[in-house]
């Protein structure tokens, strides 16, 4: 019993450090200047894009080439610009993130 709640505390440890280090990354790739977890801000906050693609097995795809590439037309008419700062395995990171959570 003790060694299946070291297991659980483990986990949920590693786990929160996981999502402060995504939340880490979207600072410090400038996301939260235009987004926040919970609210809108210029662009739409992540609890609102997870909901809007739940379900939709091409979004990390779609995201992904979002955060790459920029967009506009799917949350109002302001654009998303392109982020060169960013490398394709860190905006795989941070839409896995985005898409998780809650």
């Amino acid at each position: 019993m003790k060694f299946s709640l070291s297991v659980v505390a483990a986990l949920t440890v590693f786990a929160s450090a996981s999502v402060m280090a995504n939340a880490d990354l979207a600072k410090s790739k400038n996301c939260m200047a235009c987004h926040a977890i919970a609210n809108k801000v210029v662009g739409p906050g992540y609890v609102d894009v997870a909901k809007k693609y739940a379900g939709d097995k091409t979004a990390e795809d779609k995201l992904v080439a979002k955060v790459m590439k920029g967009g506009t037309g799917v949350w109002g008419s302001i654009p998303m610009p392109a982020n060169p700062q960013v490398t394709d395995a860190e905006a795989r990171t941070l839409v896995k993130w985005i898409l998780a959570t809650k």
